[in-house]
């Protein structure tokens, strides 16, 4: 974490690691949401908290039990949330479209498996811009940049 002491502490970045469990998402939202109020841009807290949520969130489930990496990050104009989780799986993205159009078939016993993969539609809407890198030996970061 880059810090400044003055009269103030000043921070640019926050990063963590924490286990993979239910109630890390939560967690990292409070953190990320304290981080934004202290840099001024509570404006985000709704866009950034559920990102943060969406990707941790995927981050437990493709990891359980096992620890994720989350860096959160100001910028000039906005700021980048980052996800890591050691699993070589990448996310699988399905078209906002099809997230958001109202599907009765979804409301059907048969169909409680696909529950999943409406995460990463709404990341891609709330944020400027959003990706997956894979990293060496195994895992990715999956993040989000939100711009004021």
């Amino acid at each position: 974490m880059d810090c400044e002491r003055t009269n103030l502490m000043v921070c640019t970045g926050l990063e963590v690691r924490v286990q993979a469990a239910r109630t890390t998402p939560g967690l990292v939202r409070t953190l990320v949401e304290s981080r934004l109020v202290s840099w001024g841009l509570a404006v985000l807290r709704d866009d950034v908290t559920l990102i943060a949520s969406e990707l941790v969130t995927n981050a437990v489930r493709q990891t359980s039990g096992r620890e994720i990496r989350v860096r959160f990050t100001r910028e000039a104009r906005g700021v980048l949330l980052a996800v890591w989780d050691s699993s070589n799986v990448l996310p699988k993205r399905k078209r906002a479209a099809d997230v958001m159009a109202p599907d009765a078939a979804a409301l059907e016993r048969e169909n409680e498996d696909d529950s999943g993969g409406r995460g990463l539609p709404i990341v891609d809407l709330l944020s400027s811009e959003c990706g997956v890198n894979a990293t060496d030996p195994t895992g990715k970061w999956v993040w989000a940049r939100v711009r004021v």
